[in-house]
Formats: structure tokens, C-alpha cells, sequence
């Protein structure tokens, strides 16, 4: 039976059924895709709680239903996201102790750092505590610390290194390095800031004196700037979609959910000021007089440094009305994630600052023209806001001398902790993978022997050491099977047995599923479960992959199957037959 909630009229003729989403009715439009949600319509109606509903699921003490209804929403508005997002769904003890399960810290002592920690707390990970216990311990996918893992967070104190147990014990101090930082271009664009000490909003007054919308949009095109959050699709392209509406909403996208990658916490953490005059700089573009900056709550310190940051613009005259006495106004929200890898695709993080759950939605229609509250709303990566400015500064020209013909620009990459010189590198477009690997990350430490390289995040696909001589391009890293993505590297060494490393990326994609679509979360699910049973691969095996591929509703699905045969591939015999 179809339901029709409000506006039924306009929903009669050209609308029929379509999926659902969370346990809500959708209509879609015949001609053009675009999707009614009823529970979304209801929320629409009581005051767009969205991000107030997280944060009151976050802090209640009583039941996701009665959450909801205090804000006039029916049960399944508060149980949705209270059953979806991590920080919502365990309940947590007195202590809360959340570690790092993904790549980087997996590598870093075989996976053997999480049941040291559980002996060590006396607790079993993602198992609810009971109302006498102490402690919980809830584990996460990338906390950041690639560089210095295996990492966790005893609350908000980050803990890192070969020691973890010894410091949640108190036997040593808590210990977190911070990220070592390099610019190998000699002219930093990202990283002008921490680099050189250029301060932020040196451009943001003049633009505004001086300036269109048009002309920044046309530098930034003329920049050749892909987004570096993994997509890649031209930034002014993107920008140009909104058609100026003065209801376009620009979102700054901090949740950097790549295990690998932490890029995006070393700019909020110690260059904040530039990301915002990025993002000041994009609304300018788009002619959009809001902005959201959504940061993973895994990354506490990047939340307390952004909001201080916003204070700090607003007190500097850089945001509010009339701007620096100009006509152009605009205010600025830094929201908290709640634990969710999906949630970083744009959708998906739509969604969760909708206040439902973080699932990517089918497109189109596309967010630059139906987004947040079906405003026109652009979505944009930390990095690349950070490059705006310089850009803006010495002219799309000269950023697109940079790099390649076809992919200009530079690129921070981030190499986990067995290399010798790990940390966050700004290096050119179009930079040998090789020589980044072996001169900027000194080889791996102790002289050891690299087994496989993840290149792109846990989705992106994995290289063998003898393949290395390969461009950091978008382009050069697909033709063999990897993907540029946030352009983290994590390296495998030897001592890591190769099914283990398979197994553990069907774990992360059975983990990290949103289930939105069943050939993703029973996929995901059924390759852990084969690659698990100690039995060789066959025909169900390849079955799963296709589907997968195939069928998936968004990039999560349709990227684990390419992923986990380019790591097939790169171990060679030790893992014969799993690369169908």
C-alpha cells in the first residue's frame, strides 16, 4: 500500500512507489527520480531537528523512542540512527576506550594490540557493558594516528604506539606523537600554512572588495581542481551546479573515514583558519550564505580546533552580516559526526545531518541541485577547500602547471607507520609511487622487505612492491587496479600472513556496510564468511563478487570487489585462486 504524507497532492499523479529507506515510504518521480520520504517530510515539519535529534540520541538517558517523540517524531525516527551509528549504538561504560582496528594499526602488530587491550581493561570489544562495569571498549576503523599505530582514544586522550595496554594501565604516560609533516614540491599549496607559517584569510577581504562569483569560479576551472576526498569530479563544475541559488548550502566534509589517510586531521588540527577561508571562498562561488563543517567524532581534538577557529572568524569580522561591509553574509556550523565510514559519501552525510541514518541515497536527483533540506547543496573535502586559497591567491594557471596535464594540482599523502619517514607529504601530481615510498618514506623501517602496499584507502586496491613505478594519478593507479582516494599508503611486511590481510578488508567491508542495499550488506557479510572457513574459493565465492560489483547502490559495494582482487594479485601464489 502506498502512504502519502502531506502535499498529497502533488504526489498523486507523476509519483509511484519506490524504495524505502529506514522503514520509510519513498515516492519516486516518474521523469526525474526525485524522492519522497515520508519520515524526512515529517522532520521537515517539526523544526529540522537532524542534527539536534544525534546529539540528544547522544546524550539520553532514556530510550531512542522517547527521543524522538520529544521532538513530535514517530519511534523509528530515533531508533534509525541510535542502531546505526557507532557512538550511538553500545551503550558505554564510566571509561570509554575506542581503538583502532583498521589498516595502518593491523599492520603495525598483526591485529595482536586488541587483545592486548582487552586483557588489559578486563573487558571484551563491542560488547555492551554491564550496569556494574568500569569500562568499554568499542573498536573503530582509523582514528588518525597511521603514522604512530596501533592507536586508541581512552576518552578523548589518544594513546599510540607498541604500548597501548601499558597506557591505559598507567604503567607508561599516554603517548601521541604529532603528525610529521614534509613538502616536497617547494612551493606548498595545502600545506602553505604549516609549511611556511603563511596565515589564513589573506584573500577572503579582498575577493570581497574585488571580486564575482564568476571570476573565482573561473580561476578555480581554469586550476583543473578535482576533489581530493576520493571522487575527483572538477570542483568549479560542481560548484557551478548550485546556479547561484542563494539557498545553496556548502559543506566542508571532515569525515575522513579512509583508513590510511589523516590528511584532513593535520589541516583542522593545526591549520584550521585555511579551511575555513576555503570554504568561505567556495560559498562565495556558489552564492551560498551557508556552511556546515561536518568532523568525524573520532577526531575530538579537529572538533575543539575548528570550533575555536569559527569564534575566532566571526570575532575577525571574516563571517556574519555584510562581511568586511560588503553585501555578502554568511554563517558557519562545525557538526559532529557520530562513527559511521559510509557517512563520509556525500549523500550519506546529507542524511546524517537530516538527522537519519547514514546511508547513501540513489542519485539523482544529485545534491548540488536537491541536498541538505532540498537546498542545492555542495559538498567538498578538507583538502581540497585548503587548496582554494592558493589557488584563489596566484591564479588557476599556476596550479595547473602543477602536476599533469590532465590531473593538476598536488596531493597530500599520508604513509602509515612501518615506513622509516612516515607522516603527511605534499607531493605533485604525477610523483612516482616508487620514489615516494622509498626517498620521501625512507623504505620501511629496520630495512624490512614490503610485502603489498594499500594505496587509496581499504577500497581503493593494493600493489605489489615490484609494481611501484606508477604515477600518482587517478588514471595511472586504476589501470592497475588501485585508486588515488585521500592518497593514504599503508605497507604490509612479510610477517603479515597474506589470507590474514584478506580477511581482515572483508572485515572492514562487513563492518562498515551501511546495509542500505542487500548485494552490499549480504555480500559483504558472505566473503567474510568464505574467506574465514579455511576453504579455497569457488564458484559462490565469485558469485559474491560479481553481485557486489554489480548491484551495490553506491562506491562502498561496487569497490570492494576490485579492492580485494588487486590484493589477490599482488600477493601472487601466496594467495592463488582468490583473485576471480
Amino acid at each position: 500500500m502506498t502512504v502519502l504524507l502531506g502535499r498529497a497532492a502533488r504526489y498523486s499523479e507523476d509519483w509511484e512507489p519506490g524504495s524505502c529507506t529506514d522503514g520509510a515510504v519513498v515516492m519516486e518521480h516518474r521523469d526525474t527520480g526525485d524522492r519522497f520520504d515520508a519520515f524526512r517530510a515529517l522532520a521537515d515539519r517539526r523544526g529540522r531537528p537532524g542534527v539536534r535529534l544525534i546529539e540528544a540520541l547522544e546524550e539520553a538517558t532514556s530510550g531512542a523512542p522517547e527521543v524522538a517523540r520529544g521532538f513530535g517524531l514517530p519511534a523509528a525516527a530515533g531508533l534509525g540512527p541510535a542502531t546505526f551509528y557507532a557512538d550511538l549504538s553500545h551503550r558505554r561504560g564510566e571509561r570509554h576506550v575506542r581503538i583502532c582496528t583498521a589498516a595502518a594499526c593491523f599492520a603495525a602488530q598483526h591485529g595482536r594490540h586488541l587483545t592486548d587491550v582487552e586483557h588489559a581493561l578486563g573487558v571484551t570489544a563491542d560488547q555492551a557493558p554491564g550496569p556494574e562495569a568500569a569500562a568499554s571498549l568499542r573498536t573503530v576503523r582509523c582514528l588518525g594516528y597511521c603514522y604512530a599505530g596501533p592507536a586508541c582514544l581512552d576518552g578523548e586522550t589518544p594513546c599510540t604506539g607498541p604500548d597501548l595496554a601499558g597506557q591505559l594501565t598507567g604503567r607508561v604516560p599516554p603517548h601521541a606523537p604529532p603528525i610529521p609533516v614534509s613538502d616536497t614540491t617547494g612551493d606548498p599549496v595545502v600545506l602553505a600554512g604549516i609549511v611556511t607559517g603563511q596565515p589564513p584569510w589573506q584573500m577572503w577581504p579582498q575577493i570581497l572588495a574585488e571580486s564575482t562569483p564568476e571570476r573565482v569560479r573561473a580561476e578555480v576551472a581554469a586550476s583543473g581542481l578535482r576533489g581530493r576526498g576520493g571522487a575527483g569530479y572538477p570542483v568549479a563544475a560542481k560548484w557551478a551546479a548550485t546556479s547561484g541559488s542563494p539557498d545553496s548550502v556548502v559543506i566542508a566534509n571532515g569525515d575522513e573515514g579512509d583508513p590510511g589517510s589523516f590528511a584532513d586531521r593535520l589541516l583542522m588540527e593545526r591549520d584550521p583558519g585555511r579551511v575555513l577561508e576555503g570554504l568561505a571562498l567556495a560559498c562565495f562561488a556558489c552564492g551560498a550564505r551557508r556552511a556546515v563543517v561536518l568532523v568525524r567524532s573520532e577526531y575530538p581534538e579537529a572538533v575543539t580546533r575548528m570550533r575555536a577557529a569559527v569564534e575566532t572568524a566571526y570575532a575577525d569580522g571574516h563571517l556574519g552580516h555584510c562581511v568586511h561591509g560588503s553585501t555578502t553574509s554568511l554563517d558557519v556550523d562545525v557538526v559532529r559526526g557520530a562513527g559511521s565510514y559510509v557517512a563520509g559519501e556525500e549523500t550519506a552525510l546529507i542524511a546524517g545531518l537530516e538527522g537519519g541514518r547514514g546511508c547513501a541515497r540513489p542519485r539523482p536527483p544529485y545534491p548540488t541541485r536537491r541536498g541538505l533540506w532540498d537546498a542545492p547543496t555542495v559538498v567538498n573535502n578538507v583538502e581540497t577547500l585548503a587548496a582554494v586559497p592558493w589557488i584563489v591567491r596566484h591564479g588557476g594557471a599556476a596550479y595547473a602547471a602543477r602536476g599533469t596535464a590532465r590531473e593538476t594540482g598536488t596531493k597530500l599523502v599520508c604513509l602509515s607507520e612501518r615506513f622509516a619517514n612516515p607522516g603527511c607529504h605534499e607531493v605533485e601530481i604525477g610523483t612516482s609511487l616508487r620514489w615516494i615510498a622509498d626517498e620521501v618514506g625512507g623504505g620501511l623501517r629496520g630495512g624490512a622487505e614490503p610485502a603489498v602496499l594499500q594505496v587509496g584507502g581499504p577500497l581503493g586496491g593494493f600493489l605489489a612492491a615490484g609494481e611501484l613505478d606508477v604515477p600518482l594519478t587517478e588514471a595511472d593507479l586504476a589501470r592497475r587496479g588501485a585508486a588515488l582516494g585521500h592518497a593514504g599508503v599503508v605497507a604490509f611486511d612479510w610477517e603479515t600472513p597474506p589470507i590474514e590481510v584478506l580477511r581482515h578488508v572483508w572485515a572492514f567491508a562487513a563492518a562498515e556496510s551501511c546495509g542500505a542495499c542487500s548485494p552490499c550488506r549480504v555480500g559483504s557479510r558472505k566473503g567474510l564468511e568464505l574467506v574465514s572457513s579455511g576453504d579455497p574459493p569457488g564458484e559462490e565465492y565469485a558469485r559474491v563478487l560479481h553481485v557486489m560489483a554489480g548491484a551495490s547502490l553506491c562506491a562502498f559495494g561496487q569497490r570492494v570487489p576490485p579492492a580485494v582482487r588487486s590484493l589477490a594479485r599482488a600477493y601472487g601464489d601466496r594467495l592463488r585462486g582468490w583473485a576471480l
